[in-house]
């Protein structure tokens, strides 16, 4: 599968500074990617994760799965600092 241009991956990924603390979100919505790779590391495939979030599609995965190439160490301190002990 190819991954998508960096332009689909920043129109369907937004940091805003007054929604999750400015994590990176997908769309306009308030869903952060670390949540999305967290759900993926605990073993949802993306059909999975669509299920469970029926206003993304399979393009605000590929964006989700993108990104956190290109920033995985902001991805994964997302993941730690939000997980509870």
């Amino acid at each position: 599968m190819a991954l998508p241009s960096r332009q689909s991956v920043g129109s369907r990924i937004r940091k805003t500074r007054d929604i999750h603390g400015g994590d990176a979100c997908i769309r306009l919505t308030r869903i952060p990617v670390w949540v999305l790779v967290n759900w993926r590391r605990l073993g949802l495939d993306d059909a999975q994760i669509l299920d469970a979030y029926p206003g993304l599609d399979q393009a605000d995965l590929d964006a989700a799965w993108a990104y956190y190439t290109e920033a995985t160490a902001e991805i994964d301190t997302a993941i730690a600092e939000n997980q509870g002990d």
